[in-house]
């Protein structure tokens, strides 16, 4: 489900202190109920891929990252040097002392996001391109809908990259909307589901 935009800015993150200069995109509610320690095992999720049946996005998701790849590899738009640490830097030289000192958290193996930090309800990571500087920030917060629960919060921050970074993002606006993130939180929702039996047994544990 969308939200609106307060529901990222009103919160505490420490990613406004850090990405303020970049635009909020999206902010979406995630499928993924849970209790109040479970972030670490979302960001398990997102950043190890999707390799079940119970996780394997629709069709048309698949085809309109494939259509966004193709192009991106014709007219050159996800070239190593318009990446992070080449055309912009990395958000991990803005970090104050204490969260460069905190864990780092994982990079993503099937999406070319790298972590800047993680804290117990926050994690953030960052990709570039010829077209913007991106942030995907997933924050943990109290789910108004189960007493004591909890849920994932995906907010998404953009800096195009001038004129031409910001007609694609306009561009690329209804298909986000209507495909990519309707089958992304699908997806999302279909994996922690299939894994919940595995997190209760850890917490056991």
């Amino acid at each position: 489900m969308r939200l609106p935009r307060t529901a990222h800015t009103a919160r505490p993150w420490r990613i406004h202190e850090i990405a303020g200069d970049f635009h909020l995109e999206d902010v979406w509610a995630l499928p993924t109920p849970g209790g109040p320690g479970d972030l670490q095992h979302l960001v398990h999720q997102i950043t190890s891929g999707t390799n079940d049946k119970a996780g394997v996005p629709s069709p048309v998701y698949r085809a309109l990252f494939a259509i966004r790849w193709q192009l991106g590899r014709l007219l050159g738009w996800d070239k190593d040097r318009d990446g992070i640490g080449s055309r912009v830097r990395t958000l991990r030289d803005r970090l104050p002392a204490d969260l460069r000192e905190a864990p780092r958290g994982p990079d993503a193996a099937s999406v070319p996001f790298t972590s800047v930090y993680q804290l117990h309800d926050e994690w953030a990571a960052e990709a570039a391109n010829r077209t913007v500087h991106a942030v995907m920030h997933i924050g943990w917060v109290p789910d108004e809908t189960r007493e004591g629960g909890y849920r994932g919060q995906m907010a998404v921050l953009v800096k195009p990259n001038g004129f031409f970074g910001a007609a694609y993002m306009a561009c690329i606006k209804p298909f986000r909307y209507m495909g990519v993130y309707p089958a992304l939180l699908r997806a999302m929702g279909r994996e922690w589901q299939a894994s919940a039996a595995e997190r209760a047994a850890g917490q056991r544990g």
